[in-house]
């Protein structure tokens, strides 16, 4: 995310849950990520946690942005 949008999430999660509650997981997608990708020969069940993270954390960017655009535009 550019540092734009950082600034306007961080003012917006003081007033929007919803924002600051997928903020709040998308970060501790970020962190499980680079645990599991730093294993050096995952197996196949962590390769499939990772998949699903990622896709966790790809949806979770994707509403984080319609909020920001929504605010935007407000």
């Amino acid at each position: 995310m550019e540092a734009t949008e950082l600034d306007l999430i961080n003012r917006l999660t003081t007033s929007h849950d919803e924002l600051r509650h997928l903020y709040g997981k998308h970060q501790d997608y970020e962190r499980e990520l680079g645990r599991l990708e730093r294993i050096r020969y995952p197996s196949e069940a962590e390769r499939r946690e990772i998949n699903r993270i990622k896709r966790l954390k790809l949806r979770g960017k994707d509403r984080i942005q319609t909020i920001i655009a929504t605010h935007r535009e407000a």
